[in-house]
């Protein structure tokens, strides 16, 4: 089935990253298994796919996990989701490092191909890679042959979240409002689409 732009478009601009969610509805393990999946098929640098990941679903794991995490850096007075917004799942993700020693773009292309999954999946989530990582290897019990880099939190969105275009200077934080709608700050195309053939230089 083709995908027009229009429909990917939508999808992307969907995809915002969601830090409260409706923790009563499960994430099903096939649907994890699913968006874990995802990252199979991306570019990966040499095609060494060095990434690995640990699916959660089971709510004590994933209640486990939670405080390992730190949430909202531009909220600085929010402490992160209350109980009954967190969420039902997490994906870590790992970087192998008997196979290479840099994960940057693999875990950039896959976190952000399982959000647009997710989002496809009715699902929000976010990227968080603040983590009390000897807590979570402790935890999980991630031999030390395995980097963590990142985890994905996902779950039924419980907040609105909008985008707000900027110009250049403006500043970039993100923040909500008096009704608690989330407000993320994004550059427009004509800021970022450089054109330099007509440079005298």
């Amino acid at each position: 089935m083709m995908v027009s732009m229009m429909q990917f478009r939508d999808l992307v601009v969907r995809s915002r990253s969601i830090r409260r969610f409706d923790e009563s509805v499960a994430v099903k393990d096939g649907v994890l298994r699913g968006l874990v999946e995802l990252a199979c098929y991306v570019p990966s640098p040499k095609n060494l796919q060095p990434l690995k990941f640990i699916a959660l679903s089971d709510p004590d794991r994933s209640r486990a996990l939670f405080p390992l995490l730190s949430w909202a850096g531009y909220l600085a007075d929010w402490p992160g989701p209350e109980a009954g917004e967190r969420p039902s799942a997490c994906i870590v993700m790992l970087g192998d490092t008997s196979i290479a020693s840099e994960f940057s773009i693999d875990s950039g292309i896959a976190a952000e191909v399982i959000m647009l999954g997710a989002a496809a999946e009715g699902l929000g989530g976010c990227i968080i890679a603040s983590i009390d990582r000897p807590a979570l290897r402790s935890l999980l019990h991630i031999p030390d042959r395995y980097q963590i880099l990142q985890v994905l939190a996902l779950g039924k969105p419980l907040e609105t979240v909008v985008i707000d275009q900027i110009g250049e200077g403006d500043p970039v934080s993100y923040y909500r409002d008096l009704n608690g709608v989330h407000h993320v700050p994004k550059r427009m195309l004509a800021d970022i689409l450089l054109d330099f053939s007509d440079d005298p230089s």
